[in-house]
């Protein structure tokens, strides 16, 4: 019994649990994890491209306005085509990309001195692979990456795919041991006195990367959709090689085991695909030495745009609706409830939020009361971020850094989060001041639901987050309980800034009232 006492008590103060799997009726006892600390911060991503960072008439350096367009975010999901890397087929490059000339190195570099993670969404097939499909089939860059006539069943068709990712994960990851013999880039020069590609290895500059976009492409047919079963063998490939049988310079994990895989995100968020796709490596794959399934992902992803379609980016929505008043919190606890039942308790992600502001997109955020879309669009977004890590979501993806098409007037073509100009948008300054406030926070616990109070802390020091979680200009008052605190500063984000307003407030007794609108308002308790 004192064993067994010590035994709890070491597990409680390292914050571990260990929860119970149970797949066709077995129960096995996942590897153990860490309960996972969230910072604000981390919820404060954007899907990108290399061109926010580098101009398209001078590829090979950063431009520093767009650079500091991109410093109002902490991370970026980097959208980037198969192409870039492999233009020929076996012939790899990186800076320059033989496809657009980009210089990845140096977009990389400049990530990380500033502080932003990059999660390196490896996306699309290139057009040789397109090309081993008949004229007529219709096939494209959103096609299932194998060639054609391929097993989609048969981890072994993801080859292609697999060495590519072998050779971007050993150029970009932390793995200095790797044998260069392995590595190989396209080092012909496109003209005279032209820069060409060398060999890197181990430069340390990124730590995700996620196995293409939205795999369960339902709307581009058979061609594109790959079903949870399918979409695991694929990633058992781009894992480790399936399980190192595909042969040297196959697999992230060959080229360096620290690398984190992301599972690409889902574009309807259904649990039961993810379930699928665990019940493939228990077939396939088997069991790791402490009985927990051998997945080949690190990281489960979904997407979901809070509509008033139930968030599955269907044909029936009309347009955006506040987070909290959305299938947001629900879908957000059944993937969380996955990931521990089914999946060993790992993360889980949300890569692709957001809203338009064009009142034509069935994605719009609405004016209220006196509030802009935009004004609204700032709200939501805020609110998006919070909700996710009330929910234990590790990473907040935002869409997108700028407009698609304003013109159009369609889904995605107005949710950019700066204008043309490199400034903030409003729901960019308010995810900017957010971070430069309360960044290294961590999410702690929820205190109220109506309105919605969060707790977050550092270092012992306590912070509040409210909300009223409706979308009709409403605002309720609410005492916050504070023992032992003479006074407090409470903070609103602004318009046009790059911090908040903020006031000290007293608190008598114990108690500080507040009034709470519908748009988050930070307390930072002075001792």
């Amino acid at each position: 019994m004192l064993k067994l006492n010590l035994l709890k008590t070491l597990l409680s103060a390292a914050c571990i649990w260990i929860p119970c799997i149970s797949i066709n009726g077995q129960s096995i006892t996942s590897k153990m994890h860490p309960t996972e600390k969230i910072p604000l911060k981390h919820a404060f991503g954007v899907n990108a491209f290399e061109w926010d960072f580098e101009n398209e008439k001078d590829p090979s350096k950063i431009d520093q306005d767009r650079l500091n367009g991109m410093k109002s975010f902490t991370a970026i999901r980097h959208y980037m085509d198969w192409e870039k890397l492999e233009q020929e087929e076996g012939r790899y490059s990186f800076n320059p990309t033989l496809s657009g000339g980009w210089n990845y190195d140096a977009l990389y570099e400049a990530c990380k001195s500033n502080g932003i993670d990059v999660l390196a969404c490896l996306k699309t097939i290139p057009k040789w692979m397109v090309s081993t499909y008949p004229a007529d089939s219709g096939a494209d860059q959103d096609n299932v990456p194998v060639k054609s006539g391929k097993d989609f069943s048969d981890p072994n068709s993801y080859i292609e795919q697999a060495k590519v990712a072998f050779q971007y994960t050993a150029r970009y990851g932390s793995n200095t041991n790797i044998d260069i013999v392995l590595l190989s880039v396209d080092n012909r020069p496109r003209w005279a006195n032209d820069q060409v590609n060398t060999v890197k290895k181990g430069l340390g500059l990124i730590r995700y990367i996620e196995c293409d976009n939205e795999r369960d492409k339902w709307w581009k047919g058979a061609k594109a959709y790959q079903s949870g079963s399918h979409y695991a063998a694929n990633m058992s490939a781009f894992y480790d090689g399936h399980k190192n049988t595909m042969g040297p310079g196959a697999g992230v994990k060959n080229a360096d085991p620290s690398m984190i895989v992301v599972m690409g995100g889902l574009a309807k968020p259904d649990t039961a695909y993810v379930i699928e796709m665990v019940k493939w490596c228990q077939e396939n794959r088997g069991y790791r030495a402490d009985g927990s399934v051998n997945l080949c992902w690190d990281v489960i992803n979904y997407h979901l745009y809070s509509d008033d379609d139930e968030s599955t980016q269907g044909v029936k929505a009309t347009r955006g609706m506040a987070p909290e008043k959305s299938a947001a919190d629900s879908i957000a606890n059944n993937f969380m409830k996955m990931a521990r039942e089914h999946a060993g308790g790992i993360p889980v992600w949300m890569t692709e939020t957001g809203y338009d502001v064009d009142q034509r997109s069935p994605l719009r955020a609405i004016p209220i009361g006196n509030k802009t879309a935009l004004e609204t669009q700032a709200d939501w977004i805020l609110r998006s971020s919070l909700l996710y890590l009330r929910h234990g979501v590790s990473r907040v993806f935002l869409y997108q850094t700028y407009d698609e098409n304003m013109e159009s007037g369609g889904r995605f073509s107005s949710s950019g989060l700066l204008n043309k100009d490199r400034s903030r948008k409003p729901a960019a300054d308010y995810i900017f001041q957010a971070n430069k406030l309360m960044g290294n926070y961590t999410y702690k616990s929820a205190l109220s639901k109506a309105p919605l109070v969060d707790i977050y802390e550092l270092e012992g020091k306590l912070a509040y987050v409210l909300v009223k979680p409706s979308e009709d200009g409403s605002s309720v008052k609410y005492t916050l309980e504070l023992k032992n605190v003479r006074q407090a500063k409470v903070y609103h984000p602004e318009i046009g800034k790059d911090e908040m307003s903020m006031k000290v407030l007293k608190v008598v007794n114990g108690k500080l009232p507040l009034t709470v609108t519908e748009t988050p308002l930070f307390v930072l308790p002075v001792n």
